[in-house]
């Protein structure tokens, strides 16, 4: 029988290069790859996932393609960093991390995520999709594993 994780490296989380979401995309895609990947959680999907892939000027199919060959973390920075067209100059990461920590999830997302936990959604819970995306990982994870 083949386990499956849910992925608990956060949105708000960055390796050396200093992008965030970038570790939480390599171990979504990682897990995916292994087909260890909790089932309704997308290895290299829309959101934070392109965000990162585009805003460094990354291939979405050579990042999987990648991934798949199951790389340590350094060894998938330091693959990033021999990528034609990538940006990793400090103000593109800077810029990116900005969109990353400031987006927001539509309404209906956020009262979702907030009612499964048994959360007001009274503007009591900060409304950044990281921190959103925390609270959908940490109910999913008791979930799966401590319920």
């Amino acid at each position: 029988m083949s386990e499956s994780y849910v992925p608990l490296i956060s949105s708000g989380v960055a390796g050396p290069l200093g992008v965030l979401h970038l570790p939480r995309l390599w171990l979504k895609s990682s897990l995916e790859a292994a087909g260890k990947l909790a089932p309704g959680y997308p290895g290299c999907g829309q959101g934070y996932d392109m965000m990162v892939v585009n805003g460094l000027g990354l291939k979405a199919d050579a990042v999987k393609a990648f991934i798949a060959t199951r790389p340590t973390y350094p060894q998938f920075e330091a693959w990033i960093k021999t990528q034609p067209g990538v940006n990793l100059t400090k103000g593109n990461i800077h810029k990116l991390n900005v969109s990353i920590a400031g987006y927001i999830h539509p309404d209906e997302v956020r009262k979702g995520v907030l009612a499964a936990n048994g959360l007001p959604d009274d503007g009591s819970v900060l409304p950044d999709a990281i921190n959103v995306n925390n609270l959908d990982d940490w109910y999913e994870f008791h979930q799966a594993v401590l319920k």
